[in-house]
């Protein structure tokens, strides 16, 4: 019986398939390019794309449980469509899917719309699977950490809503244990959804502070101007993939993004401890600067 986990090389992905192989699994990596992965001994590597449909099904050959990761892209749900399809062909009852939190919410916000799209069709072809929904990854803040540091401000636009920030390696540790939840199943089991959440919401102005506290300085919120943020933005991303960013930005500033009640206790009783702060992060990546 084996796993296989998309978008392997990836900061979810590689985690993903080490904490697999840590637990004893059976496990085989799509990824791009070979020459990245270095998993150790005891994973297969297979080269794959979403798009190349023949070097899916040979990926997809053998695999009992499909971890199904794809980045935001143009064409992200058509690349999911063909690999939910072609693992139907191919007999795999046993997924976890990576979505994002309330995508029936952000409806125009692209890449949630076309990742909700993916639920309803994983639903509404009766998949047994698991769809995780995680919120705002605290490590998407590593991309503004020297404007943190340099400028002594946190850009993000946050809000006053709240978001429920996640470490991504609880992410990965969570997506592991329900690959395997699934995997040793005697049976598939039924359609599941699990939001994923940090232990705490929090506002931009309390990022702002956990920064000034980690840093000893102070750091303001300034990130108000979804404007701006799109500019910014656009200096190191596709000009497209920046005005998705502003959207999900606008809907951080209009409604948040909450966790619902029993959220954090469901995630802390699956790992057996405390999720990870974004207060340990500020922490963690002050120490390293």
């Amino acid at each position: 019986m084996t796993i296989l986990v998309t978008g392997a090389t990836g900061n979810i992905g590689a985690k993903v398939v080490q904490h697999l192989v840590e637990r004893g699994a059976d496990v085989r990596a799509l990824v791009r390019d070979p020459s990245k992965a270095s998993f150790g001994a005891g994973v297969d590597v297979f080269k794959g794309d979403f798009l190349d449909v023949d070097l899916l099904r040979t990926a997809f050959d053998g695999v009992s449980t499909l971890f199904l990761l794809n980045a935001v892209a143009p064409d992200e749900f058509t690349q999911a469509l063909i690999a939910l399809n072609v693992a139907r062909a191919a007999g795999i009852e046993r997924i976890v899917y990576l979505s994002v939190i309330h995508p029936d919410v952000y409806v125009n916000v692209p890449h949630f719309a076309g990742k909700f799209s993916v639920e309803r069709m994983i639903e509404q072809m009766g998949m047994h699977a698991t769809i995780l929904r995680p919120a705002y990854f605290i490590q998407n803040d590593l991309m503004i950490k020297d404007t943190i540091t340099g400028y002594g401000v946190y850009p993000m636009p946050i809000g006053t809503k709240g978001l429920a920030m996640i470490d991504v390696r609880d992410i990965a540790e969570i997506a592991a244990l329900e690959l395997l939840r699934r995997e040793q199943a005697a049976q598939p089991l039924p359609l599941d959804r699990i939001n994923l959440v940090g232990p705490d919401t929090l506002t931009g102005t309390d990022i702002a502070a956990i920064w000034s506290e980690a840093l000893a300085r102070p750091i303001q919120y300034v990130g108000s101007d979804t404007s701006a943020f799109e500019q910014n933005l656009r200096q190191f991303m596709p000009p497209w993939m920046a005005y998705d960013m502003r959207m999900m930005g606008e809907r951080f500033l209009t409604d948040g993004m909450l966790p619902e009640g029993g959220d954090v206790e469901r995630l802390t009783t699956l790992l057996g401890r405390p999720l990870r702060s974004y207060r340990d992060f500020a922490a963690e990546t002050a120490a390293s600067a």
